[in-house]
């Protein structure tokens, strides 16, 4: 049973032997189904209305190269969906992002590696309803509505954390929490209207470590 028990801690704790110093890459892909919650803010002529909490689809692939040991700086895609049906009204809420982002690993004897990341960039938002139900208490004839598609672009910046499970030494299974947040201003009918929409994930994924080519010549 020792036995056992010593071969699960080598197993888990084990030398990870990973792929990351200078000159290294690493492709990701993590993606949070059901695990998100996003809250939208819309801010007219001074006054807030807060929008629906829901959940979400993401999914965030991305690319990295190690500038210096432990250290990758590359892009970070990203891709958000916000679907809310109440009594036959549905909005849904799409968003696209690319940002430039540096993630750094704390890389250990342990096969479990720790990781922190941030980025900032560009966003495209699109929110669209279509109404099928009540409004203002009054039934409605869905045939007779028709539904109304806005797009904004902006800022866009997210913090990411975690810890990779190194599986081998160049494949890792990822499991972190995100924070994302898109901002954009813009006059409309001489009244300011202020957008902002901020996400909380909980994601899962995997993480793959290349090494670099100067690397395996010297082996």
């Amino acid at each position: 049973m020792k036995k056992l028990i010593l071969a699960g801690a080598v197993a888990l704790f084990g030398l990870s032997n990973a792929q990351m110093t200078k000159g290294d890459w690493v492709i990701s892909g993590n993606t949070g189904i059901g695990f998100n919650n996003a809250t939208t803010t819309v801010k007219i002529g001074g006054k807030s209305l807060d929008g629906p909490k829901v959940n979400t689809f993401s999914i965030a692939p991305s690319v990295g190269y190690f500038v210096i040991d432990k250290l990758a700086v590359g892009i970070d895609l990203g891709y958000i969906s916000t679907t809310t049906k109440y009594d036959g009204n549905k909005s849904t809420n799409s968003s696209f992002s690319v940002l430039p982002t540096a993630t750094y690993y704390f890389t250990n004897s342990s096969k479990l590696v720790p990781f922190l990341g941030a980025g900032i960039g560009y966003a495209s938002n699109k929110t669209k309803f279509s109404y099928a139900g009540a409004i203002n208490n009054e039934i409605i004839d869905p045939l007779l509505v028709q539904g109304t598609e806005t797009t904004t672009d902006g800022l866009a910046w997210r913090v990411k954390g975690g810890v990779t499970y190194m599986a081998t030494p160049s494949l890792g299974i990822n499991l972190g929490i995100s924070y994302d947040q898109f901002s954009n201003k813009e006059t409309i009918m001489n009244t300011e209207v202020k957008t902002n929409v901020k996400t909380f994930g909980v994601n899962v994924g995997f993480s793959y470590f290349i090494k670099g080519k100067s690397q395996k010549a010297d082996r």
